[in-house]
């Protein structure tokens, strides 16, 4: 079975309305499928932008063909319900076309709540709590729970025929292998090739189903220098990774992180290229560590934090040209057909399909 190539939909950097068009493109390009963040706030205040994630994925669903999915962080933003009904919608409405992955959550999008920001073990336990509450209400179950969470008779009125899949997302090997006994996939993202691996081989090892993502940044521009002017005015802060990304949170205060960002950190956590043959070759030997589908996201984009606002002598919001439609159209002509051609990692073919 061949490698399934999806479009990686950055809110953050990118205004709704544009990124909806980009992943129309990216459809009618040839990706496969599609997925998107789902934040607060943006890893810093160049990138600009943060749409509401779920308003947006009904527009691409209806839109669209694609399969699409969001990383999520049920339990203090957001109530394992709700996630649960929104979830439920979805897949009623567009049936095997949505998949949610519920990971335990940065400070930076849930601190808005005011509550305090629990310690990793705590954020983990209370993802599993979320994802039991989750799983029983998608079952059509009536739910009341007490713990880190608490849920007083909720019920589904609107279920899918399928329920979609819940995803891990996993950074270490030691998450994956703790997302292994509940999750239906793993989704992760480009690091050193040894660590991915590991992050492969602990989800196996430990029973995990289903199939493995990976989602790869890529900052691509034909002029090298820009090429890596982006990648570190757009990324730098995010390619510091754990634990830091988990506790900031500002967009401020990751500015501050990108700053002590050294290059060999941020060419492990985006992929910098400026030659197509060269950015298909480093993709397909990332897809070949064992992965069933791989979302690229161009993090390199012209979309500046000043776009989209309007004064009110001209109260319209405008949408600038993106450098996505170039990237998409550069990758649908030299990188899918090469990641297409990667067989697939080890999960059953009707797992991967789905």
């Amino acid at each position: 079975m061949t490698t399934r190539v999806g479009f990686h939909s950055s809110h953050e950097q990118v205004h709704p309305s544009a990124l909806l068009a980009a992943v129309q493109h990216a459809e009618e390009a040839g990706f496969d499928a599609a997925m998107c963040s789902d934040h607060w706030a943006p890893w810093g205040t160049n990138q600009g932008h943060s749409g509401f994630a779920w308003t947006w994925l009904g527009s691409a669903l209806a839109t669209t063909r694609l399969p699409f999915g969001t990383v999520n962080a049920p339990g203090q933003r957001y109530h394992p319900a709700i996630i649960a009904q929104a979830a439920a919608t979805l897949a009623a409405m567009y049936p095997g076309r949505f998949w949610v992955a519920l990971g335990s959550g940065e400070n930076m999008n849930e601190h808005i709540t005011g509550d305090p920001w629990p310690p990793k073990p705590e954020r983990d336990a209370r993802l599993r709590e979320c994802v039991q509450v989750i799983r029983a209400l998608l079952a059509g179950e009536e739910v009341t729970h007490h713990g880190l969470v608490t849920v007083d008779r909720a019920q589904l009125w609107t279920l899918p025929d399928v329920p979609p899949r819940l995803i891990g997302p996993a950074v270490t090997p030691e998450t994956a292998r703790a997302h292994a006994d509940w999750a239906d996939g793993l989704v992760t993202v480009n690091q050193d090739l040894e660590t991915m691996r590991r992050v492969v081989g602990e989800y196996r090892d430990a029973g995990g189903r289903g199939p493995i993502s990976l989602q790869v940044h890529v900052s691509y521009a034909t002029d090298p220098g820009e090429a890596w002017r982006l990648a570190r005015e757009q990324w730098a802060g995010n390619a510091a990774g754990p634990p830091a990304a988990w506790d900031i949170a500002t967009p401020e205060a990751f500015d501050e992180l990108a700053a002590t960002v050294d290059d060999d950190t941020l060419a492990t956590g985006v992929v910098i290229e400026h030659d197509p043959a060269r950015l298909r070759d480093r993709l397909v030997e990332l897809v070949e560590v064992g992965f069933d589908e791989v979302y690229l996201h161009q993090v390199a984009t012209d979309v500046r934090p000043d776009h989209g606002k309007h004064d009110d002598a001209a109260p319209t919001v405008t949408h600038p040209p993106s450098s996505l439609d170039a990237f998409i159209d550069l990758a649908a002509e030299h990188v899918l057909p090469a990641l297409r051609a990667v067989e697939a990692g080890t999960a059953g073919d009707e797992d991967a399909a789905s």
